[in-house]
Parts: structure tokens; C-alpha cells; sequence
């Protein structure tokens, strides 16, 4: 029987490195907040494009969600220029879980 297998993320259970996993967490943290920004201000994309020194297509594919298409630096700055102070939180791994192992079902003799 395989055993349930836990993931702290998303990201954590599709990517192949822990590495690549937390780079896809900051990175999703804030196209997140971007979208919320750009959707809150009321802005067309054409308005956000400006402000972030880009072009619409670009703002359409951070709306889109296309996360393969930004670096974390490209995002940082773009929250910069949003005018948000966007930082990094560093923590130490919880304890690995315990987990419980399957027991085989075992004939009544």
C-alpha cells in the first residue's frame, strides 16, 4: 500500500527541488499582490503597463497568472515600483512529521 505522502505547498509537490519550489512560492506571493493592486486601483492593463514600464501583453500574462514567464527579480521591482515594500522571510523548517505507516490487512486465519 503506498503511503500518503504530505506537502507543506503546492509548489512543493510539483516541483523537483526544494529550491525551485520556494522560488515559485515568492514568486506566486507576489504576482498575487500585484493582481490585487492592479484590480483594486481600478487600473486598465494599459494603465498598469505604464506604471510598470511595460507592455499590456506583460500585464496580461501577470493577470493570466503565468508565473513561468516572470523572474523574481522582474516581480520584485514591478512591487517596488507598485509602491509596496516586498521582503523576504526566512524560517527555520518545522520538525519532520511523524507518519503513520500502513499496516497490510492481514487474513483472519
Amino acid at each position: 500500500m503506498k503511503q500518503k505522502q504530505e506537502f507543506a505547498s503546492v509548489w512543493d509537490a510539483i516541483e523537483d527541488t526544494p529550491q525551485q519550489a520556494a522560488s515559485m512560492r515568492a514568486k506566486s506571493a507576489l504576482m498575487m499582490e500585484l493582481e490585487n493592486l492592479i484590480r483594486q486601483r481600478g487600473m486598465t492593463q494599459a494603465e498598469a503597463a505604464a506604471l510598470f514600464g511595460v507592455t499590456q501583453p506583460r500585464i496580461s500574462n501577470l493577470m493570466g497568472g503565468k508565473i513561468d514567464l516572470f523572474s523574481l527579480d522582474t516581480l520584485m521591482d514591478m512591487a517596488t515600483t507598485a509602491g509596496l515594500e516586498p521582503h523576504i522571510t526566512l524560517k527555520k523548517p518545522k520538525s519532520p512529521r511523524k507518519r503513520a505507516t500502513a499496516e497490510p490487512l492481514q487474513k483472519a486465519a
